[in-house]
């Protein structure tokens, strides 16, 4: 597809001007609700796809020399160099600059075929507290419970794109509302801002990595804690002996089920009891596509004709109760499961006419 007969770009107006084209991209892409605009330079131009629910979409293509004016005018609203192509930059873009409602990170990265750019967009907008997150009732109530207590740990899990950060803030913005306590976050990168919460970004360059946030984070005297991914030995120590400590915990691990939580965290923590006393809940998720309201699936306009818009959560949890901290204190974790299973969440959506059976089988790999 050319430029001229672009979604984008009409043929009546044959726009050529950079500027106004990153502009019609960002605003086409949060009338979609993109999460992402990627723009991948290839052999006689680039190509253009918004990540729309988690999946690439194709939306247009530019010529070279379109391209090229295009990537440089992103560049430079990004403050990055617009000549370096050979090596990754990463930057922000001034949403006032494009008369855009959503915050726009840019990164760029090199590959083969010319010079990658990603816009992620974030709309504090569409930001969601704990009964927008579409949790199924018990796993809302559970999260909500958590949330009231004085201390312990909430780990969550899930692969890239499951969830996991906009659960997180729906905590944050939670503990916030109800006062009284002193929150501090150690992020990588900080999505959203959450006013009333002191919240920290990670820098590889500089040197500050999460442990040694997390090290210097308790000087600070929080009562609750978000530590954005618990990556090893030093972080998972750190956050265990604060739940003990009268903190309120929240991070991730990456470990794919509840159970995989607690071997991982087994691994990087070797004393078992103090696991067994500092984690009280974690939580397992996934997302689904919902059906677009306007076509059922079918595909129209409103979609950009994929049939789906929006997402609904598939949650499982586990409720650390006394036996299974006796469990965990013995490494006894075979019999461990979850309350209700991702596939029997699924089970539900697809009862309610929330999605379809091609989407379930998707995210189950079937």
């Amino acid at each position: 597809m050319s430029i001229e007969n672009s979604p984008i770009v009409t043929p009546e107006k044959r726009e050529t001007s950079a500027p106004k084209i990153v502009e019609d991209l960002i605003h086409q892409a949060e009338r979609a609700k993109a999460s992402d605009i990627h723009l991948q330079m290839g052999n006689g131009g680039a190509a253009v796809s918004f990540r729309l629910d988690g999946l690439m979409t194709p939306v247009t293509q530019f010529s070279a020399d379109i391209a090229e004016r295009v990537f440089g005018r992103v560049k430079f609203l990004a403050r990055l160099k617009t000549y370096q192509e050979s090596m990754p930059q990463d930057g922000r873009m001034d949403q006032r600059s494009v008369h855009a409602s959503s915050d726009i990170r840019v990164a760029t990265y090199p590959t083969v075929t010319g010079e990658k750019i990603v816009l992620r967009l974030f709309n504090p907008a569409s930001a969601k507290g704990i009964a927008e997150l579409e949790f199924p009732g018990d796993a809302a109530e559970e999260l909500t419970k958590f949330l009231r207590q004085p201390s312990g740990m909430l780990l969550l899990t899930g692969p890239a794109g499951s969830g996991k950060t906009t659960t997180i803030y729906a905590c944050l913005r939670c503990l916030a509302e109800s006062g009284g306590r002193h929150i501090i976050t150690i992020e990588d990168p900080v999505e959203q801002i959450v006013p009333g919460v002191m919240q920290t970004e990670v820098s590889e360059a500089r040197g500050l990595d999460f442990a040694l946030a997390a090290r210097h984070l308790l000087r600070q005297d929080p009562q609750a804690f978000v530590i954005g991914e618990i990556r090893d030995e030093e972080t998972a120590n750190i956050a265990v002996r604060a739940a003990l400590t009268g903190h309120l915990v929240i991070s991730t691990l990456h470990a794919g089920s509840c159970k995989g939580v607690l071997e991982r965290l087994l691994v990087l923590c070797a004393d078992r009891s103090a696991i067994a006393a500092a984690v009280d809940l974690v939580l397992n998720q996934r997302l689904m596509r919902k059906l677009c309201r306007q076509c059922l699936g079918t595909g129209c306009g409103a979609c950009l004709q994929t049939g789906y818009q929006g997402r609904a959560p598939l949650v499982e949890w586990l409720r650390i109760t006394d036996a299974l901290r006796a469990q965990i204190r013995a490494r006894q974790l075979e019999s461990v499961a979850p309350q209700y299973t991702l596939e029997e969440c699924a089970r539900v959506l697809l009862q309610k006419g929330v999605t379809n059976e091609p989407e379930r089988e998707r995210v189950f790999g079937l």
